[in-house]
C-alpha cells in the first residue's frame, strides 16, 4: 500500500510538472552532471553513427551506453554537459545543431527548447506503454528516468539526531562547510534550490520570493562547498573531509554499490524534490530516422531496465520498474514527493540563479 501511495503521488506530481511547463514561458532538474566530457565509440563515419547530448553521462553512464548500443551496430559519439550549460549549447547550435539525440534533460529545460521550435515531434514505439503524464503531452519528449533529488551523509559522522532533516536546515552554523553541493550551472543544484524557495512565496518579494526565503537562499549558499570540476565530493564524505552531499537516487545507489559505503539521506516531511529525466530528438538533426529507431532502442523496457540495474535508476517504463531491484524500491518507497508549483518555478527560475550566482557566491 505504501508503494501504491508513493507512485500516486509521483503520477500527481508529475501532471503538476507537465501543465505547469505547458502552459507558462518556462526558465532543471535533469541529472546532475556539472563538468563538459566527451566520450566517443570511434569514427563517426559509420552508417549508424549517432552525436549524443546528454546531463546524465556521468560515472560511468556514457561510456556503458557506448558500449551497449556497439552491440546493437550504433556508433556514439556523447557529449556530458550539465543542464543548464546543455541547453544553452543546443540553443546556441539551433541553425547549425551538433546533436541528433538528446537525454537526460526535464521537462523545465526541454520547454526551453520546445519554445525555440529546436525539437521534431515524434513517438518511440513505446510511448503508449509509458506515463505520459511524466512526458509531453504535444509528443516532443519521452520519459524514462525518475529521480529524486537527495542529501546523502556519512553515518559514522552524523546520526539520526545530528543529520539536517531537510534542506533548510543546513543554514546552521554546525553544517558550515560540512556539505557539498553542484554548480548552478547543473539541473540537480538548480531544482533543489527552487525546492527552498517555492516555500517563501511572496507576489510583493523580489522575483516573487520574500526576504526571508533570499536569507535562507543565502545562508544555504555560503554554507555550502560548491563542487569544482573532477572532485571526488563522495570520496570526501566517505573519509570524512565534507561528511554530506547533493546527489540524485541513481547515483547515490551506484556509489553505495561501487564504494561498498552505506549512506544516510534525508527524508524531509515536506517532501524530496523529483525530476523526470526525457529523450528528445533536434529538429533539424540529418539522421531523424536513425535517431527514431535509437530512442525506440534505448528506451524500450529491455534497455532501461539494464541501465536501472547497472546504475540503480529508476525507470519510467512499467515493465523495466517490475525488474527493479529491490534497493531502488526501497529508496522511492521511503521518499515523500514534494508538491512544487513548476509553473512558478519556470517563469522565475533563471532570474532566481542570476541572483544568486552575482550575490551569493564568493
Amino acid at each position: 500500500m505504501k508503494r501504491t501511495r508513493f507512485f500516486v503521488a509521483l503520477a500527481l506530481a508529475a501532471v503538476m510538472v507537465l501543465l505547469a511547463v505547458t502552459g507558462c514561458t518556462p526558465s532543471d532538474s535533469g541529472s546532475a552532471g556539472q563538468t563538459s566530457n566527451q566520450t566517443t565509440s570511434g569514427s563517426s563515419a559509420g552508417t549508424k553513427s549517432l552525436v549524443v547530448y546528454t546531463n546524465s553521462g556521468s560515472d560511468g553512464r556514457s561510456e556503458w551506453l557506448i558500449e551497449r548500443a556497439a552491440k546493437e551496430g550504433y556508433e556514439l559519439n556523447v557529449v556530458h554537459l550539465g543542464a543548464g550549460e546543455l541547453t544553452n549549447r543546443i540553443v546556441a547550435e539551433k541553425n547549425n545543431p551538433v546533436a541528433d539525440f538528446i537525454f537526460g534533460l526535464n521537462a523545465v529545460e526541454y520547454e526551453k527548447l520546445k519554445k525555440e521550435n529546436i525539437l521534431m515531434k515524434f513517438e518511440p514505439v513505446w510511448a503508449k506503454e509509458v506515463d505520459m503524464s511524466y512526458g509531453d503531452k504535444d509528443g516532443y519528449y519521452y520519459p524514462i528516468v525518475i529521480q529524486p533529488l537527495l542529501l546523502a551523509y556519512n553515518k559514522d559522522i552524523f546520526n539520526e539526531q545530528t543529520a539536517p532533516k531537510d534542506w533548510t536546515d543546513l543554514i546552521k552554523p554546525e553544517y558550515k562547510d560540512k556539505y557539498a553541493i553542484g554548480n548552478l550551472s547543473g539541473g540537480t543544484p538548480k531544482t533543489v534550490l527552487a525546492s527552498i524557495l517555492v516555500r517563501y512565496r511572496d507576489p510583493n518579494g523580489v522575483y516573487g520570493i520574500s526576504d526571508e526565503g533570499w536569507e535562507i537562499a543565502k545562508a544555504y549558499i555560503q554554507n555550502a562547498h560548491i563542487n569544482q570540476s573532477g572532485e571526488d565530493y563522495v570520496g570526501n564524505a566517505i573519509s570524512g573531509e565534507r561528511p554530506a552531499f547533493m546527489i540524485w537516487g541513481s547515483g547515490l545507489l551506484q556509489n553505495e554499490k561501487e564504494r561498498n559505503f552505506k549512506f544516510g539521506y534525508m527524508t524531509p516531511e515536506i517532501g524530496a524534490p523529483f525530476v523526470v529525466e526525457q529523450v528528445a530528438i533536434p529538429a533539424k538533426t540529418k539522421k531523424a530516422d536513425l535517431a527514431k529507431e535509437f530512442a525506440d532502442w534505448f528506451g524500450s523496457a529491455e534497455i532501461q531496465a539494464e541501465w536501472s540495474a547497472q546504475f540503480g535508476s529508476t525507470p519510467a517504463h512499467p515493465k523495466a520498474l517490475e525488474k527493479a531491484s529491490e534497493e531502488v524500491k526501497a529508496l522511492m518507497n521511503s521518499l515523500k514527493v514534494q508538491d512544487i508549483d513548476w509553473a512558478f518555478v519556470a517563469e522565475n527560475l533563471d532570474k532566481w540563479v542570476e541572483k544568486v550566482e552575482l550575490e551569493f557566491m564568493k
